[in-house]
């Protein structure tokens, strides 16, 4: 699939890549943001669903679902990349319902910097299909997209900054 939009953020982390992976590799730890009520989300949050893998293996799924402003919001992801403790992907299976942003691509890659790692997080994504979710993904879209993109960068990065502290 090809994506119009994309955003990254990319940090330096306190932490050894295997240890740095193995708390991006639980979505929960990914998806704080997510979990818990935010402007960004409107004062609403999304809860996990996960199969037996957890999202730790390639074709694993991960479902997420919430409610915002009356709306039921879903989406269903697949890992389709994951090759520890450098890289990790995964992108919508079907067609989410969410409010900016429709189909997507996400995922993070670290690179060993001597004692540091080098954490890139990234999204590709289109704006929703509905004629309606493409005018609010337009407008609200790609802030949206920098917005999570940078929490799961920066709440890695505080993670390991408070071990070190």
């Amino acid at each position: 699939m090809t994506y119009a939009q994309s955003t990254e953020m990319e940090v330096v982390v306190t932490a050894p890549p295997q240890q740095l992976f193995d708390y991006l590799d639980d979505q929960e730890n990914l998806g704080t943001h997510m979990q818990k009520s935010s402007m960004m989300m409107l004062g609403s949050s999304m809860a996990y669903e996960f199969d037996e893998a957890r999202g730790r293996t390639v074709g694993s799924v991960i479902r997420m679902t919430g409610k915002i402003a009356g709306l039921n919001l879903q989406v269903e992801e697949v890992v389709i990349q994951r090759q520890p403790p450098f890289q990790k992907a995964w992108e919508t299976r079907g067609e989410p319902h969410l409010l900016v942003i429709g189909s997507y691509r996400m995922g993070f890659e670290t690179k060993t910097d001597g004692r540091l790692c080098r954490l890139r997080v990234f999204i590709d994504f289109n704006y929703p299909s509905s004629a309606l979710g493409r005018v609010a993904g337009w407008f609200l879209g790609r802030t949206y997209a920098r917005w999570c993109v940078r929490q799961m960068a920066i709440g890695a990065q505080t993670r390991f900054s408070k071990d070190s502290a």
